[in-house]
């Protein structure tokens, strides 16, 4: 009997080539297909101003980077308290050519798809440089280790001439297909870039995690000895994490410098590596979606705050200082709620909703 491919009626395979699929039925290929057209069209659609449309390529910068910090800690279980330096180094990156060549230069504003892969690269090398010490350090101490890269990073920036001394370096405008981008169309421009961007860095994590080497990650992160037992080598498994999740940190960075046309080290500090690894967390550990859901859910938290906050300070004495202490109140007590009732994140709730869609013939 031939395999029906829009409906989904059981859940078990006669082939391995059939459980690795990217989409288990037609069906699910077809939503998919559905909700990106919707997401490439909205902006035509329902337009947005500047201000809004600066958040939303906020949220698409930052899901570019969770994405890397969760190949990272998701599915190969090593902790990075310096994924904001990762992402520094892509910016800076662009930054420096911008510094050296001048903002106008052509491989600034012509080149700059090339410019951002060079940077995506450039973190890549940092990435496997500072996950050199997973040779022989696990756990608590490799996450030191990472926090050291952070206030290496963030002293270099700020005591270095060439970086202006942590002063923002200018980043010109880019130039497509129909002129120069100008400053009303620029935000608009740069979320279908980030979009695109996001598109191609989820299939390729998606598909890796497919083959031997992505299936390496998982192993390491459950069991690194059984892994080493099985033929793989578990530092080169790490070393090779850390350099993944630095590429995507790297894009995410020069996607960041070409957005606010400038890079300055207020945006790469330890508060953000930690709100990376929030992001990471409230969306869920070891899901590609729940990078998605976790940068989105946290942007969305703070403006909410942000305006709540607002309105309380305009109620309650200034001597108070509300403003400045719920905001960090409510982020810390996001985590906590996270990891003590939810700890597989917002993705376990989409898990959750998906399997009551499911067309099963029998629910057990």
């Amino acid at each position: 009997m031939a395999e029906n491919r829009w409906l989904a009626t059981g859940n078990f395979h006669t082939t391995h080539r059939s459980e690795q699929r990217v989409f288990a039925t037609h069906l699910d290929r077809s939503i998919f297909i559905t909700f990106l057209f919707l997401l490439f069209a909205w902006p035509t659609v329902f337009p947005l101003s500047n201000k809004y449309m600066l958040v939303v390529d906020n949220i698409l910068v930052a899901v570019t980077a969770v994405m890397g910090l969760n190949l990272l800690t998701g599915f190969a279980g090593l902790i990075s308290i310096g994924h904001a330096g990762f992402v520094g180094v892509g910016a800076y990156t662009v930054a420096s050519a911008a510094r050296v060549l001048g903002d106008t230069h052509p491989l600034i504003t012509h080149c700059w798809p090339l410019l951002i892969i060079a940077a995506g690269c450039t973190g890549a090398l940092f990435g496997a440089f500072v996950g050199l010490p997973a040779f022989r350090l696990k756990h608590l101490y490799l996450a030191i280790a990472t926090l050291s890269f952070q206030m290496i990073f963030q002293w270099t920036v700020n005591f270095m001439k060439f970086f202006d001394q942590g002063q923002t370096i200018p980043v010109g405008r880019v130039f497509f297909f129909f002129g120069k981008v100008g400053r009303k169309d620029h935000y608009l421009f740069w979320y279908y870039v980030i979009l695109t961007v996001i598109v191609l860095l989820g299939f390729a994590a998606r598909n890796l995690l497919r083959t031997r080497y992505g299936r390496a990650l998982v192993a390491v992160r459950d069991n690194d000895r059984a892994a080493d037992a099985m033929g793989m080598h578990p530092g080169l498994t790490k070393v090779y994490a850390f350099a993944l999740s630095g590429f995507y940190a790297g894009t995410a960075g020069a996607l960041h410098a070409f957005l606010y046309r400038g890079v300055g080290i207020e945006s790469f500090t330890l508060h953000e590596s930690i709100t990376y690894l929030a992001m990471a967390i409230v969306g869920g550990l070891g899901t590609l979606n729940g990078s998605f859901w976790g940068p989105f859910a946290i942007q969305v938290l703070d403006l909410q705050v942000e305006k709540a906050a607002e309105h309380a300070g305009a109620l309650l004495p200034s001597s108070m200082n509300l403003s400045t202490a719920l905001r960090p109140l409510t982020f810390g007590l996001v985590i906590v709620l996270f990891l003590m009732f939810e700890p597989r994140g917002i993705a376990n709730w989409w898990r959750i909703a998906r399997s009551y869609t499911k067309l099963w013939p029998f629910r057990y």
